[in-house]
């Protein structure tokens, strides 16, 4: 019945059961439950430091709340449906449990800024997982280049053999983009970080409240400034979707690559029997199951982004019902993304590397065509003709089934008289790789600087 809800003084026909089960979000925001104690904490501190409600209605709400988040993390707290949220939830309960002054908790405040600090206090948290996650990842990386320092594997472009490269060089290029996306997940923590409670329904509200206090109580620096947006805004949370999607993308374009890389084509690595699953029929298989479902669940965020711009794009001021539907997204992604990393991070550790089927592959496919080209233009010849002058070359030895590194003296004069016998020693692999010193380069040199320096916290700028 309407009139048995915290609300339903202005009803006077019961909410229809199906509506009722439609409306309610209790099934999915209970998760918000310890937040929304500790916003109650520091909003019912904050009225009886002002004078509001009496001290011993906060020392009874402050006790009743503990009491309720005993009961919630023993599994002995029973969510009701028809109490709609986590909110009415948790305050029904408190004022059957202590009476008149849980009644008195709401004062100052409604839902709509309520749930707003709820979220933010939520994903607040969340985020400094998600960053620690992306922390073990990037160890896991670093831990493989150091590893493995000095593999030489394919570089590719358009996913045909391009130049030798280090496989360590490889790896700090996902540390690259990881790094990339804890910036971003610091910048989206850093706007998200401002309470909005005390903006009250959309107006503010008439009572003597200290946001600022609220605020140091919930470890928020700032407050919002405008009780409107500070109720309507969820630009924090499709920031934070929007930072998941570009990270997962970074996952799935790792886990393509670590698909193709088991493959008894490429056979650069062999992922541990953990993170791998077998076949019902053919019992020689061994399928990277983990980075296939992480590159599926990469959509899965996608959508979830998509979902919620969609909720906001032609919402009026201020709070809508519809943006009820922003949490199930959110808590989907965070669930999604820290799962991913957190099972990422511990794959790549394990992770085998094959250095001479890496090597091979690199000594195919001519990788070291454009150190020729360079070499001729240390002589002098224009960039421009030296890259027909090595084409040429490259066409003879496919005609003969040759490598670069196998034509004699007299073959290379052929091409050019510019040739000397030095050519051989420019062109091998570790000469092809070490010849890139510039910063961001893949010379041994550069690269194990470069990992000190990720070791030691170094801003990658």
């Amino acid at each position: 019945m309407s009139k048995d809800k915290l609300w339903g003084g202005r009803f006077s026909q019961p909410t229809d059961t199906f509506v009722e089960e439609f409306t309610a979000s209790i099934d999915f925001d209970k998760r918000l439950y310890r937040h929304d104690i500790r916003g109650s904490m520091a909003h019912a501190r904050m009225l009886g430091r002002q004078g509001i409600i009496p001290q011993a209605d906060v020392d009874a709400i402050v006790a009743g709340l503990e009491d309720i988040l005993s009961r919630i993390e023993a599994g002995t707290f029973d969510f009701s449906v028809s109490l709609e949220d986590i909110h009415m939830n948790i305050e029904a309960r408190l004022s059957a449990a202590i009476g008149e002054a849980g009644k008195r908790l709401h004062t100052g405040r409604s839902r709509n800024d309520q749930v707003a600090v709820d979220i933010r206090l939520y994903l607040r948290d969340e985020m400094g997982e998600v960053m620690d996650y992306l922390d073990r990842l990037t160890d896991s990386l670093l831990f493989q280049a150091e590893r493995n320092l000095g593999v030489i594997m394919p570089g590719y472009t358009h996913l045909q053999v391009a130049q030798p490269i280090l496989f360590s060089h490889h790896m700090l290029a996902y540390v690259e983009m990881f790094r990339r996306d804890r910036g971003r997940m610091e910048d989206c923590r850093k706007r998200l970080d401002a309470l909005p409670l005390g903006a009250g329904a959309l107006a503010g509200t008439t009572f003597p409240i200290d946001r600022e206090f609220v605020a140091a109580q919930l470890d928020f620096p700032e407050v919002t400034r405008n009780s409107l947006d500070s109720v309507s805004d969820r630009d924090f949370a499709l920031e934070f979707l929007s930072a998941s999607s570009i990270l997962m993308m970074h996952l799935s374009r790792f886990s393509e690559e670590l698909i193709l890389w088991s493959t008894s084509e490429f056979d650069f690595i062999e992922l541990s029997d953990s993170f791998c699953t077998g076949s019902s029929i053919m019992p020689q298989k061994k399928n990277p199951d983990v980075p296939e479902l992480v590159r599926g669940k990469t959509g899965r965020v996608y959508g979830n982004l998509m979902a919620l711009l969609t909720v906001m794009k032609a919402l009026p001021l201020a709070y809508n019902k519809d943006m009820q539907e922003d949490k199930e997204p959110l808590f989907d992604t965070v669930d999604t993304v820290k799962g991913s990393l957190k099972i990422f991070a511990d794959m790549i550790r394990e992770m085998r590397v094959k250095a001479d089927a890496m090597r091979e592959a690199a000594a195919r496919g001519f990788s070291n065509a454009t150190d020729v080209a360079d070499y001729l233009v240390r002589t002098g010849m224009p960039f421009r003709e030296a890259h027909e002058v090595v084409g040429q070359s490259v066409r003879y030895c496919i005609e003969r089934k040759k490598r670069l590194e196998e034509l004699s003296m007299e073959e290379w004069k052929g091409f050019s008289d510019r040739i000397g016998p030095d050519i051989y020693e420019a062109i091998t692999l570790e000469a092809s790789v070490n010849a890139r010193r510039a910063t961001g380069g893949t010379a041994l040199e550069r690269v194990r600087a470069e990992i000190e320096r990720l070791k030691k916290g170094a801003d990658t700028g």
